[in-house]
């Protein structure tokens, strides 16, 4: 019975030793396969110090007379232990694909970051410095802003990249009804620019928080659809709209440091419920509209990112492609950008990175709402976000129920209709390929 009893214990202890050991290998295997995010984050001002050409409307002519605030670029940049990748939102009207392509080329020398992993929108303010992306204006002040502009993103970038640290990371949803379908009936059988309340809008805002090590709010990003467009055609003051009031609102607001890189998502077909002002008097008369939007959009952002819950690991993984849609001929208008080249199709820049579950897709050009609502209907994640005027420009992408309806922005693109089916498709093809 003794010998037994041994020969149990030594069993039992036998099969304890194995079972420890097997435990923490599992469990080294596991925390192995867990990649910890680390997050980094700069903002920097890019406001001309020289009047130059403003951009957004034809109509507007002479350079700007003043600055109503200021405009800023933010930087988040993210690594995993493996890839590494960057958001950048600028208070510009857009980047010009030659822009897009020496800007990704010196990421990538001197950072490491490869150009697939960079994503540089613009928040499409009509408020802003002309950038090349409608005109070809090759004034030494302009060339020289933009090179500045160049200049300073590069370095926002290292910043961020030189910064980052152990960070955690979650995403949440709200509503914010302050802009409205832009594509109004006319009375004549036609459509024209105006507010109307039948047609369709995306109302959601997409808001994700990032945490230091300490748990604290570092970092919330914004995504809401709305062209930036209230101060309007007569105002010659440098503003960032909407985008930038609101931006500035949430880092205010939540204080300790904290930068709000804000995109617009896809608005080509929305625009905000006040402004654009055709008949501006003077910075006094309408800049309580941009407030009144920062301040209804922020409360709501600060809202929700207060109930995100975080996380502290997810893997980073990208795609992007290009994508040839049918183009119509070219015709001589200031809505072709300066470095278009002749062509049977018209190319468009799709890219989509994910980080741990949270899909930010971008689009270069100014897409219909209808669209991203659908994308993000179809996707299968939660949390996934378009941001448009990214990596490059192509201009209007319209949906295909516009078409037959005919409009400024139907006239102005530069596709045939398939666009929205072609966007949507090859969008989700690359998230789900992630």
């Amino acid at each position: 019975m003794r010998k037994k009893s041994i020969l149990s214990l030594m069993v039992a202890t036998f099969l304890l030793v194995w079972i420890l050991f097997s435990s923490v290998n599992i469990t080294e295997s596991f925390s192995a396969s867990i990649k910890t995010l680390s997050v980094g984050v700069a903002k920097i001002n890019i406001t001309p110090s020289t009047p130059i050409p403003m951009s957004g409307y034809g109509g507007r002519k002479g350079n700007f007379k003043g600055v109503h605030d200021d405009l800023f670029a933010r930087v988040i940049a993210f690594d995993d232990g493996k890839n590494k990748a960057v958001i950048i939102a600028a208070e510009l009207i857009g980047f010009s694909n030659s822009f897009w392509e020496e800007f990704t080329k010196r990421i990538e020398k001197e950072t490491g970051i490869k150009k697939e992993y960079v994503l540089l929108s613009a928040v499409h303010t009509h408020g802003g410095p002309t950038t090349r992306v409608y005109s070809k204006d090759e004034s030494s002040d302009v060339l020289a802003y933009v090179n500045e502009i160049q200049e300073k993103l590069v370095g926002a970038v290292k910043e961020a990249a030189d910064n980052m640290k152990r960070s955690s990371i979650g995403a949440g949803k709200g509503e914010c009804r302050m802009n409205i379908n832009r594509r109004a009936p006319n009375g004549k059988g036609g459509i024209s620019l105006g507010r109307n309340p039948y047609g369709p809008v995306d109302h959601e805002v997409g808001v994700v928080r990032i945490d230091d090590e300490y748990g604290n709010p570092n970092i919330i990003f914004i995504n809401w659809p709305c062209h930036g467009v209230v101060m309007g055609p007569r105002n010659y003051l440098i503003t960032g709209d909407w985008p930038g009031a609101a931006a500035g609102y949430v880092e205010r607001e939540f204080g300790n440091d904290v930068i709000a890189p804000l995109s617009i998502g896809a608005s080509g077909d929305i625009n905000p419920i006040y402004g654009p002002h055709i008949d501006f008097v003077d910075v006094n008369s309408y800049a309580y509209g941009i407030d009144a939007i920062a301040c209804d959009l922020g409360d709501e952002v600060i809202k929700v990112a207060k109930n995100i819950k975080t996380f502290s690991y997810g893997s980073i993984s990208v795609s992007q492609r290009i994508i040839t849609l049918p183009r119509k001929e070219r015709k001589e208008t200031r809505f072709q950008q300066p470095d278009y080249k002749p062509g049977s199709g018209l190319e468009v820049r799709l890219s989509a990175l994910k980080v741990g579950n949270i899909i930010f897709t971008g689009v270069n050009g100014e897409v219909f709402n209808q669209i991203s609502v659908k994308l993000r209907n179809q996707s299968p994640y939660n949390y996934t976000f378009m941001l448009t005027l990214c990596n490059g420009s192509c201009g209007y992408l319209v949906s295909d129920a516009s078409i037959p309806k005919g409009g400024y922005e139907v006239r102005s693109t530069r596709a045939k209709s398939g666009a929205e089916k072609a966007i949507i498709e090859n969008l989700l093809d690359m998230i789900n390929k992630l």
